[in-house]
């Protein structure tokens, strides 16, 4: 049946499949972060851990991603979750940006990549700091407006999405009750939705512990259909480009540090590759760019490339997008132009 194909076809459905199995497990890693914060982390929390200085925000959000062992590929719905928690803008999106790079998985994959050294592994580490501090004060005293789509601004469980749609039925039986009993028809129906709307705020911190871990599942089911949607495309799209434009031309066309630097971001955008295997790929061009542009490459692929974007385009506002995408860009290109 695929004798008949062309042999480009079949290279591209394997880079697709190569793809999709690299990302998927830490899709499924991210999506369930997702639900834990979902369900166990409370805004109170958040509230406490936050600086309510903006400068500050932003380099607790800068720092914080050492904890998590994330891949560009699972980060978006965390902050996406985070945000709708209560986190700062300016705070979760460099969260986004240093998250993937700074963890202790992604440092020492870099690490052993190239050759048992420190040199790369630190300017990599230095440079998603760099970028997560300029993009995230420019959003902080810049931007203006929301980042999130309406739509998660107020992100609901699935149990709270069956309790609002129970709501009328229980107001109506409430209601008629009300009717029998002699001056409380009109009060009651009132009272009662008042009475939901306050012990509801609660409900995560009374759920039961199993309750609380099957929302999370739940939770975590609806983020990956959410996601994965989107993965998918952007996995067909990075293979679209990796099969049909040739890396040796690229290469062909990247004399000199600027137009080397430059190159370097297009292919960590085309290749979409996770962040715990990018620096092997990274290393083996160690004899045709120079450190400078490598870096480029190890710091730009896991803020931005084709499947990150796509799912970034998903969940926050175009305007957004392109102002953390000119942001982003313009500052590594910089930075790995001047180390």
């Amino acid at each position: 049946m695929f004798q008949n194909l062309p042999d480009s076809f079949l290279q591209m459905n394997t880079i697709f499949i190569s793809i999709m199995i690299e990302a998927l497990p830490f899709v499924l890693i991210g999506v369930f972060i997702a639900g834990f914060i979902q369900m166990f982390i409370s805004e109170a929390f958040i509230a406490k851990i936050i600086p309510k200085n903006r400068f500050l925000a932003v380099i607790v959000g800068s720092v914080i991603g050492v904890l998590f062992p994330s891949c560009e590929c699972g980060i978006v719905p965390i902050v996406r979750n985070l945000i709708a928690k209560g986190v700062p803008l300016h705070a979760g999106i460099a969260f986004m940006l240093t998250a993937p790079i700074i963890n202790p998985v992604v440092l020492f994959s870099t690490y052993v990549a190239f050759g048992s050294t420190w040199e790369v592994p630190l300017l990599r580490v230095l440079g998603s700091l760099v970028v997560a501090m300029v993009v995230g004060n420019a959003i902080a005293y810049f931007y203006k407006g929301e980042g999130l789509k309406e739509k998660f601004l107020l992100y609901e469980t699935a149990g709270e999405r069956r309790e609002k749609a129970e709501a009328p039925a229980v107001m109506a039986i409430a209601g008629m009750g009300g009717a029998v009993a002699s001056g409380t028809a009109h009060t009651m129906p009132m009272e009662t939705a008042h009475q939901h709307h306050h012990d509801h705020s609660h409900d995560d911190a009374k759920m039961p512990m199993k309750d609380r871990i099957w929302h999370t599942l739940q939770h975590a089911v609806d983020e990956f259909f959410s996601v994965g949607k989107f993965l998918v495309f952007g996995a067909l799209l990075a293979a679209v480009m990796q099969t049909y434009i040739k890396t040796s031309t690229l290469v062909s066309i990247g004399h000199g540090p600027v137009l080397s630097i430059l190159l370097m971001m297009v292919l960590a955008f085309v290749l979409s590759l996770c962040s715990e295997a990018d620096a092997f790929i990274g290393a083996s061009f160690r004899s045709v760019f120079s450190t400078q542009s490598i870096v480029a490459f190890l710091v730009f692929g896991p803020m931005l490339d084709i499947k990150n974007l796509m799912m970034m385009l998903a969940t926050f506002k175009a305007k957004f997008v392109a102002f953390i995408v000119i942001g982003v860009t313009v500052t590594v290109f910089v930075y790995a132009l001047f180390i």
